[in-house]
């Protein structure tokens, strides 16, 4: 395996630009997105499936004055084909008065560094062994009555974009994973549970016996779970759960949702939406960053951003389009999927308390801790929220026996009011967080 052609596929890029400008677009934009991925699953010591993929998807999207048109394909055979398709379906589009490119002075014109490609390449064997070491960790955890599977991989892949008023830009990223799941208990008492770790760079990934070894841990402490009582109480949220809230509150502020009017946060720019001292950011220039990049699905160079400062909303997540709409400016936050672009948040941070998970613990009388949640139960109109749930009950400041079948509910606004961050955040994924404490939820059991 090879470090992709970053080169020839800026030119594959560009001709496509050219080439949509001489059927007849007034502008347009093409990228190419790249990569290249490889894993192993293993389960009782054996190897239960290897996967390569390696694959092209060349997208063009190009616009007819107000009207635009997105194709997109895996094989690049000619450029001039695709290009008059594209214009073909433009001509006869309704028109947008927001669409167009980003505009020229919101290009980036300088690229980060931000540390994102590891040059290392695993093989099968090596991902192998990594996987089989997290396996034979949980399965030597006391309890574990048998594995659930273990898996190893590493991808890399990129972006290549070229537009018509002169952008050319690309970059590459890896990416390394290992996960382990294990099962404990028997029959109708038997509990599963997973961990995992994953990275940009190979030499910053958990060791993977530590993955397998809390894999085993988080399943045992499942054993011989209770019901729990149906009150109003604190529900504190563990980080590998708690970044679904902040997931929340990034879709509710993603600049299409709030100009479709479908967002429960449309009329809260501005105003406190979280607790006095409550910082939430989002920063693409994170070196090492799991959604690090240098520029935007537009080209468009993105800073980083407080989303919200002290409680208070500070910002939508905006591509051009969006922003024009809402008669704002992109602040870099478009994403491509194939041809076609929206909005979206990079490395999103709730940043840390300064009181630590026990201490906060220790002063809830009674409480349900969160370590896993089911189902999709969120209004993003309305922000009512209500999910399956499992956990550890809280009480008298103690965590306790397990709890399962359990439903959290309450409404977004009034989570993001009384939500309290502990100083547990660990920088590892594309949405990180601390603990997270609201007070006041619906606890019940099913």
């Amino acid at each position: 395996m090879e470090i992709l052609d970053q080169s020839q596929l800026t030119d594959r890029a560009t001709a496509l630009v050219e080439a949509a400008k001489a059927a007849g677009a007034d502008a347009a934009d093409a990228a190419c997105l790249r990569g290249i991925s490889l894993s192993v699953e293993v389960r009782d010591g054996k190897t239960e499936e290897t996967q390569r993929a390696e694959g092209d998807d060349f997208a063009l999207r190009v616009f007819v004055g107000r009207r635009t048109a997105s194709v997109s394909a895996n094989i690049l055979t000619d450029p001039a084909e695709l290009a008059e398709r594209a214009v073909a379906m433009a001509k006869v589009a309704p028109e947008d008065p927001y669409a167009g490119l980003a505009d020229l002075a919101a290009l980036a014109s300088r690229f980060a560094d931000l540390d994102l490609l590891d040059e290392t390449m695993p093989d099968v064997d090596r991902l192998t062994a990594a996987a089989g070491k997290a396996e034979d960790a949980a399965l030597g955890v006391k309890g574990v009555a048998k594995s659930a599977g273990a898996s190893a991989g590493w991808s890399l892949g990129g972006l290549v974009l070229a537009t018509s008023h002169g952008f050319t830009g690309s970059y590459l990223r890896s990416r390394f994973m290992v996960s382990a799941s294990a099962i404990a208990g028997e029959g109708t008492g038997m509990e599963r549970d997973y961990d995992y770790d994953s990275r940009v760079f190979n030499a910053d990934l958990m060791d993977p016996a530590e993955i397998g070894r809390s894999a085993g841990e988080r399943t045992v402490r499942r054993l011989d779970p209770d019901r729990i009582d149906t009150g109003r109480m604190t529900v504190v949220f563990e980080p590998r759960v708690a970044g679904s809230l902040v997931g929340h509150m990034s879709a509710a502020i993603n600049g299409a949702a709030v100009a479709r009017g479908t967002s429960f946060l449309r009329d809260r720019l501005g105003t406190k939406v979280f607790a006095d001292g409550v910082r939430i950011t989002d920063d693409p220039l994170r070196p090492r960053g799991a959604a690090s990049r240098p520029f935007d699905g537009e080209g468009v160079a993105g800073t980083p951003l407080d989303l919200v400062r002290d409680g208070v909303l500070e910002t939508w997540l905006l591509d051009s389009a969006t922003a024009r709409e809402l008669g704002l400016a992109t602040n870099g936050r478009a994403r491509r999927g194939g041809g076609n672009l929206s909005p979206g948040a990079t490395n999103l941070t709730l940043e840390p308390g300064t009181a630590s998970p026990a201490d906060l613990i220790g002063g809830i009388d009674k409480g349900l801790l969160v370590t896993e949640l089911i189902g999709h139960g969120v209004n993003p109109v309305t922000g009512d929220y209500s999910r399956g749930a499992a956990g550890f009950a809280i009480e008298n400041g103690k965590v306790g026996r397990p709890v399962s079948e359990v439903t959290v509910a309450s409404n977004l606004t009034d989570m993001f009011a009384a939500l309290q961050p502990a100083n547990d955040l660990e920088t590892r994924y594309h949405i990180n967080t601390p603990t997270v404490f609201v007070e006041g939820m619906t606890v019940a059991s099913a």
